[in-house]
């Protein structure tokens, strides 16, 4: 019987294929794959698999979307770490869904569920950095709800020179 299209919390086995899936994902962001250089795969397997078994806090949560009996995306919830976090804002840290998936509507799936376990792990706003020239994933979170709120910042390597701009959505996650 063929598992149906569906998010849920990743096992640990899975952890090759959330993997490969990232290193796939950032290989086509310069400075994620600069970043991703220095860092086998077989190390990247070991850090998702311990993000998925013995994560670094109580409400960090590696979720999956399975399409056609395979894992298709990921998505990576807990608290926010900015500065001018309040205690009741959740980040969704990771947000990736295969390039041929994304029209079939994994991405909603998924964003749902990131969102689903933030509100049920006492959060009320739920916060995401995007590349400034991400528009895909901006459209697509616009039209779930999701706005700027102002906050930017720069991400590269430690020898200062500024590789990629980041953004912040956010959405109010108080109401269903």
């Amino acid at each position: 019987m063929p598992v149906p299209d569906s998010v849920r919390l990743a096992m640990p086995a899975e952890a090759v294929d959330v993997a490969r899936l990232q290193r796939r994902s950032w290989s086509s962001v310069p400075v994620l794959a600069d970043a991703m250089t220095g860092i086998s795969a077989d190390e990247t397997v070991r850090a998702w698999h311990d993000a998925i078994v013995k994560p670094p806090l109580a409400h960090c949560r590696v979720l999956v979307a399975i399409g056609d009996g395979a894992i298709v995306g990921f998505a990576v919830t807990g608290p926010s770490n900015d500065p001018d976090a309040e205690p009741t804002d959740g980040l969704i840290a990771e947000f990736v869904v295969d390039e041929p998936s994304i029209e079939a509507g994994h991405s909603s799936r998924l964003i749902n569920a990131a969102v689903d376990t933030l509100r049920a792990d006492g959060y009320q706003v739920a916060t995401m950095w995007l590349p400034t020239d991400a528009d895909a994933t901006r459209e697509f979170l616009v039209g779930c709800g999701w706005g700027t709120d102002g906050a930017h910042r720069e991400m590269g390597p430690e020898d200062g020179d500024v590789s990629m701009k980041l953004i912040r959505l956010v959405t109010d996650i108080t109401t269903a």
